[in-house]
């Protein structure tokens, strides 16, 4: 059953909460006003209680969203997973969504807090983005992170403390779209192309290493969608790419996400 539906309909030329529902352990909070009074977006914020997500919580959210309305969905702050009880493992499936950052405590099954040593310290971490376009699969993609019986996740991760995806799609968002492309083409063949100040070198091969990776490819009929996927060693540097990449859906929006 879920745990939480939202829609949302065009009523009176605006974007409209029509229905909400949510229980435990999931809240949504929808402020009267975001940005300019003259944007047409619903921001909704999704809580769970106790700051987290526990051992055994399922969460399942539907979202409707009517033509030529605009939604954010996001989160007050990072998703954080706590450890797993036994054999409990937790669960978050949202339908229409935008994914906010995800930290899982050590001995969680669903990345460690670094500041308290826990680097990539979990048990597991799977995350599906599926997006479909007339019921017709259109972007499938999952991200499995678990711990090896030769190698850890950590030692498979290097330095890197930071993985996101981002995903673009369709024709109010083109122009961001080109953006994107140009900037990561031209970030990553300046990173790659020699030594500088923000590369790492090792010690024992003498090849250099980005602190900031990102690849961009298109999808879909006639490249309609864009995913950017991202690997960092730094949560500020992803989200300084973020907030320059998405300034442009301010006008969408009424602010810019990651401001």
């Amino acid at each position: 059953m879920e745990t939480g539906i939202v829609a949302v309909e065009k009523i009176g030329g605006r974007s409209t909460v029509t229905r909400c529902f949510s229980k435990y352990p999931l809240k949504f909070i929808i402020p009267r006003k975001v940005g300019s009074s003259t944007t047409d977006a619903v921001w909704i914020y999704s809580l769970t209680y106790g700051g987290g997500i526990v051992s055994g919580d399922s969460i399942s959210c539907g979202f409707t969203i009517g033509d030529d309305c605009t939604v954010v969905l996001t989160t007050q702050a990072s998703t954080k997973v706590y450890k797993a009880v036994g054999s409990k493992c937790s669960e978050q499936v949202l339908e229409n969504w935008e994914q906010c950052p995800i930290g899982c405590h050590s001995r969680s099954s669903d990345i460690g807090r670094h500041a308290t040593g826990e680097k990539w310290d979990f048990a597991l971490y799977m995350s599906s983005n599926h997006v479909f376009l007339d019921d017709q699969p259109l972007f499938l993609d999952t991200v499995l992170l678990e711990q090896g019986s030769i190698s850890s996740v950590a030692e498979r991760m290097k330095d890197y403390q930071v993985i996101a995806m981002l995903v673009l799609l369709g024709p109010r968002l083109k122009h961001v779209q080109n953006q994107v492309q140009e900037d990561v083409k031209r970030m990553m063949s300046e990173k790659l192309r020699a030594p500088s100040a923000g590369m790492k070198r090792h010690r024992s091969s003498g090849l250099t290493k980005p602190t900031f990776i990102a690849s961009c490819s298109p999808f879909g009929p006639k490249g309609i969608g864009v995913v950017v996927r991202i690997a960092a060693t730094t949560t500020e540097s992803v989200y300084s790419f973020l907030r320059h990449q998405l300034a442009g859906l301010e006008t969408l929006l009424g602010v810019s996400p990651y401001c």
